[in-house]
């Protein structure tokens, strides 16, 4: 994630708090495009018909991940271990034990 997000910081249009917004309202544009994905999938629009697949809407939410995690890197260089500890916390008061720890890189 990382490399992706030094890529996309530095060919970045706006720096500083507008960079910064931007970077969070991608993840806004990415959830829509989950949602036309559904729309799409399910053939909700008579006028379209059917124009997705839910592989579609797969890579969509694959998207809004991606986008998530790179503005959560955007917010601090220890995205990493925020995610996981909040996943931990998560998972804790959902299904009551915290989850075995993996060696990452």
């Amino acid at each position: 994630m990382d490399d992706l997000w030094q890529w996309l910081d530095a060919n970045r249009a706006h720096g500083g708090r507008e960079g910064l917004l931007l970077r969070m309202l991608k993840l806004t544009e990415e959830v829509g495009e989950v949602a036309q994905a559904v729309i799409g999938a399910t053939g909700q629009n008579p006028r379209k018909g059917t124009t997705h697949t839910w592989d579609d809407v797969q890579s969509e939410l694959c998207d809004v991940v991606i986008t998530a995690l790179v503005a959560l890197r955007t917010l601090t260089p220890d995205a990493r271990e925020v995610f996981t500890e909040h996943l931990g916390r998560v998972r804790e008061r959902s299904v009551g034990a915290p989850a075995a720890r993996t060696p990452g890189p």
